[in-house]
């Protein structure tokens, strides 16, 4: 949930939907949405799971929406106190 002490850092990337299925899942390591989709070489599958990592563990979170023209992610980090 989004204070006004947080920083709101969002990426949107224009594609198909991410089914609803899907999302609880992609932050996971190693996940693939479309395993067919992937050639040799687009990724192990772990850059979301590192992002996920840094964000929570500098005290943030992270979420992700998905329609039919894009997918959204929303990364809410903590102002640090000072």
């Amino acid at each position: 949930m989004q204070n006004d002490r947080d920083v709101v850092i969002s990426v949107e990337n224009p594609g198909e939907k991410i089914p609803t299925e899907e999302l609880s899942r992609i932050f996971n390591r190693f996940y693939r949405v479309d395993h067919a989709a992937h050639r040799k070489g687009e990724g192990a599958g772990l850059g979301l799971a590192i992002v996920k990592s840094i964000v929570e563990a500098h005290g943030g979170s992270v979420s992700v929406l998905s329609d039919e023209r894009m997918t959204k992610f929303i990364i809410l980090l903590p102002l640090a106190d000072g």
